[in-house]
């Protein structure tokens, strides 16, 4: 009798997923990284206090790149990438996939049009408390936040459905603006 392959339950636990949670809620602090990341295939070091001086930062956890529901996310964050530089609002994506898969992600999801950060050993995860909880390895479940410059929580969507993210994490934008 064969086995089923970890991919094969993982895009199963993923397609009959419940809802996403979030761990931090407003308000909350948002733990502060560093990560390898690509924009444009080209690799760099992301530091989120660092981004946060030029403004606030949405960041948006998915659980691997090139599978649908993930790319379907970068396309929509592509597209909305412009909406939110003229909220002077940064954009990173972030995965538990390692900086070679990003850098081509970067460049085919996410059309070059903002960063994604690897956090292979998942300590960002960790931190965020957004792991799938069904699924061993440190995927990231589908979990958006939205930081304001003081480096606390602002607003948070969770949904495994990858609609509905940018949308609220740009009407939170334009209020923080406000």
């Amino acid at each position: 009798m064969r086995r089923p392959s970890i991919a094969l339950l993982a895009t199963a636990a993923l397609v009959s997923a419940p809802a996403a949670h979030a761990a931090l809620s407003v308000g909350a602090p948002a733990p502060d990284f560093t990560a390898d990341a690509a924009v444009g295939g080209q690799a760099f070091s992301f530091h989120l206090a660092e981004a946060l001086k030029k403004g606030p930062v949405v960041l948006y956890f998915y659980p691997k790149a090139f599978t649908s529901g993930c790319t379907v996310e970068a396309h929509q964050f592509a597209e909305a990438t412009e909406k939110f530089k003229a909220l002077n609002t940064t954009v990173i994506g972030m995965s538990n996939d390692d900086i070679g898969t990003l850098k081509k992600f970067s460049v085919e999801a996410c059309r070059n049009k903002f960063a994604v950060a690897a956090d292979a050993g998942g300590k960002v995860i960790k931190d965020y408390d957004v792991a799938l909880r069904f699924i061993p390895g440190g995927m990231a479940d589908r979990v958006s936040y939205l930081i304001g410059p003081d480096g606390k929580v602002a607003a948070v969507h969770a949904s495994m459905d990858p609609d509905g993210h940018i949308d609220a994490m740009l009407k939170a934008a334009q209020k923080l603006a406000k």
